[in-house]
């Protein structure tokens, strides 16, 4: 029996590594083959992606300078990678995949964010995992003012750093407007709140889930 791929979502400072390590190890406990992972990483290749992609202000750092489609093709790269090598074969043997960050975030941040198109985006996508979406999606909305605010400025990622307020404010924009777009598989949770809050209510939208 095909598992279930279950993705979380959301602007910076959301908190999506806490919900997904807290949610696999809830429904390990309850019995569940969990696969936990996330995006952009997850295998060899996509944590090297990952270490150009995201690096922060520091020596080596190259800041906003990536071209949007740029960022677009390696994230996507690095989804392939994470489909082909852990998430499809996973799925096949019957597991639960719990992954911080899929495709919409691309679509978010590349597409709400820095402009590009959204149906081009969608495309690039669909080649990239092979025609594979989640099964459910939980958004954990967050203004950008609070999420940002989460992390010290030493410790920000290079779109936290390096991409203004407004930038950030399009994308929470766009996750919204996605997930307005597709109501049956998306679940949004106010994650503004404190965290033993806001897991309970992602608990409840997976369990409902699965």
């Amino acid at each position: 029996m095909r598992g279930r791929f279950i993705t979380l979502e959301g602007p910076e400072g959301a908190g999506k590594t806490l919900m997904a390590e807290r949610l696999a190890e809830v429904l390990r406990a309850r019995g569940r083959e969990v696969r936990l992972t996330r995006e952009p990483g997850g295998t060899t290749l996509g944590e090297q992606i990952r270490s150009l992609v995201l690096a922060g202000a520091g020596a080596g750092s190259v800041g906003a300078a990536i071209d949007a489609r740029a960022d677009a093709l390696l994230f996507n790269a690095a989804r392939a990678q994470l489909v082909a090598e852990v998430i499809r074969p996973a799925l096949e043997a019957g597991e639960v995949v719990v992954c911080a960050r899929f495709a919409d975030s691309t679509l978010a941040y590349q597409g709400y964010g820095a402009g590009l198109p959204i149906p081009q985006l969608r495309s690039i996508a669909e080649l990239a995992t092979a025609g594979l979406w989640p099964d459910l999606t939980v958004l954990l909305d967050v203004a950008p003012e609070i999420g940002l605010d989460r992390k010290a400025a030493d410790a920000r990622n290079r779109f936290e750093a390096a991409f203004d307020l407004e930038f950030h404010r399009r994308v929470r924009a766009g996750f919204i407007d996605l997930a307005r777009q597709e109501p049956e598989r998306w679940r949004v949770v106010d994650a503004a709140r404190p965290a033993d809050v806001v897991f309970g209510d992602v608990l409840e939208a997976v369990l409902a889930a699965l």
